[in-house]
């Protein structure tokens, strides 16, 4: 049995012990065997979430094995067998587990559905009973886990694993309980035995990772990790617009913070000692920085690790695309798109003559007022401070093209369609069930609804002359419907006189369209 002063832990677990053994003497109620299902779920979330924690643990001493054999090679072996040891005894556990219950339920039984969560001649008999003396293997086990973490990691750190692992006969228990086995076991029903394993197997992993933790830390992770001695610049960006500021941050990788080295550019030494370099883009092009870091030694000696560096330095320039080529219509919303390469969004504005611009999530859009006019978009960005005008950009400005009219009815598989005549038939049951007549602008490079006012469909009697019939608005009217269904097949009319206003405000008179009943 391990020794050492009794922690708030164990104190803990002792006081647990008291109250099982207390709420046995009065015969265990359904709702307190529940309180143990629920104390045991919680610590099997518990498990999981540490032997995640562990597991991470694991991978970085793969990393470190991987990165440098010859000085991990030694905690990394030491770390897997924890591992086995851990795994091991976990196992163990888990297999008394289900000894106590299937001795409680039967063959049927499930750790997960405890049947007979009252019993507690199954415990006595797994636990405690010479014929299987379960307990003492398990103390035995314990025992032997705690010693092999102790012998791995050493003593001096091992107290936290003689708190979590302590086998000794808990304080306060009853006088006839003379072994750890028959202090935490006897006389304890089945679901309280199976919370008390559980707890045993979080102590178990918690132990895991005070052992693979202390191991981690035994090694000098700052020697894998740093290799050689290198020179970098770390520019704020490289490539910026000419007029505003180069900036950099040129650092020693594992430099020593009690002395600063010096830092030479183009022969010159850097003025400040943080490495900070910065100078003004005259010129346009690929600029190169070349110098060298002077790194004293220990002997009086001096080494210079070289480095160097580019950045493209372009003429102030803006990206502006129109999403609809080259020209703008007046009346509606046109998305543009504008960008200025090594400009953040946040720092790049825009205005327009003739109209207004405005942005619109990752975009903006631009509404010119007058048709026949030019509008020219004015990008302007601010870099370093400095607000440079990077391009001025003209649209033409034109009036929305007429719409077209058309008939909007559902096909045989509810798919919406639109009827544009040009000589081909349409089904008498599809114009039937159409309400009127639609106008817009689709053509793939604009797509603008129009409002109908009014419109004027022709018909034909036997004698070939022409019955004109007018619209109800952009629906049709009644004396329109009939005549629709009066027609015949290889019948035609026509849709004239369509009177439309769209999004710019101009009433416009469309083109007619003929209509081939089918």
């Amino acid at each position: 049995m391990a020794s050492g002063q009794t922690t708030p832990r164990q104190k803990m677990i002792n006081l647990m012990y008291i109250v099982f053994l207390a709420m046995v003497a009065m015969n265990v109620s359904s709702d307190v065997l529940n309180g143990f299902k629920h104390v045991e779920d919680s610590l099997l979330m518990t498990n999981k979430s540490t032997m995640e924690r562990n597991q991470k643990l694991y991978s970085e001493f793969e990393v470190l094995q991987e990165t440098n054999p010859e000085k991990a090679s030694e905690w990394y072996n030491k770390a897997q067998e924890v591992k086995l040891q851990a795994d091991s005894l976990y196992s163990f556990i888990d297999t008394l587990k289900y000894k106590i219950v299937r001795t409680a339920d039967g063959k049927d039984a499930d750790v997960n559905n405890i049947k007979r969560r009252d019993n507690n001649e199954a415990t006595n008999f797994i636990m405690i009973s010479p014929a299987m003396s379960q307990g003492k293997s398990l103390r035995f086990a314990i025992d032997n886990y705690r010693e092999s973490l102790s012998e791995m990691i050493g003593d001096k750190e091992s107290e936290t694993l003689v708190g979590l692992l302590n086998t000794e006969v808990p304080e306060n228990s009853p006088s006839n309980a003379h072994t750890w086995e028959s202090a935490m076991f006897e006389n304890i029903p089945v679901s309280a035995a199976i919370t008390i394993l559980t707890k045993l197997q979080s102590d178990v992993r918690n132990a895991e990772a005070e052992a693979i933790s202390s191991l981690m830390m035994k090694v000098d992770a700052g020697d894998l990790r740093v290799n050689s001695i290198n020179a970098f610049v770390i520019p704020s960006s490289r490539s910026i617009i000419r007029g505003s500021k180069y900036s950099a941050q040129i650092v020693l990788a594992a430099i020593d913070s009690t002395q600063r080295p010096d830092i030479f550019i183009n022969g010159e030494r850097l003025s400040n000692n943080e490495g900070y370099f910065e100078t003004v883009a005259t010129s346009v092009g690929m600029q190169t920085i070349e110098g060298y870091i002077e790194v004293p030694r220990p002997d009086g000696t001096k080494d210079n690790l070289p480095f160097n560096t580019s950045y493209i330095v372009q003429e102030p320039t803006a990206t502006v695309s129109n999403t609809m080529m080259n020209v703008m219509y007046a009346g509606i919303e046109n998305p543009v798109s504008i960008s200025v390469p090594g400009i953040p969004t946040a720092n790049m504005s825009a205005s327009m003559s003739n109209g207004t611009l405005t942005r619109s999530g990752s975009g903006w859009v631009a509404k010119p007022s007058e048709v026949g006019k030019e509008s020219v978009i004015t990008v302007t960005a601010n870099s370093e401070g400095r607000s440079v005008v990077v391009a001025n950009t003209p649209f033409r400005v034109r009036a929305l093209p007429d719409p077209m009219p058309y008939i909007k009815y559902n096909d045989e598989k509810g798919v919406e369609k639109k009827y544009k005549g040009g000589g081909v038939p349409l089904q008498k049951a599809f114009l039937v069930k159409a309400d009127g007549i639609n106008a817009a602008i689709d053509d793939d490079l604009l797509n603008v609804a129009f409002r109908v006012l009014s419109f004027e469909m022709v018909f034909f009697d036997s004698m070939g002359n022409a019955i004109p019939e007018l619209s109800d608005g952009s629906s049709f009217s009644t004396r329109q419907k009939e005549s629709i269904r009066r027609l015949t097949r290889g019948k035609r009319f026509y849709i004239s006189k369509v009177r439309a206003v769209g999004p710019d405000g101009v009433e416009r008179t469309l083109s007619t369209i003929e209509v081939i009943v089918n």
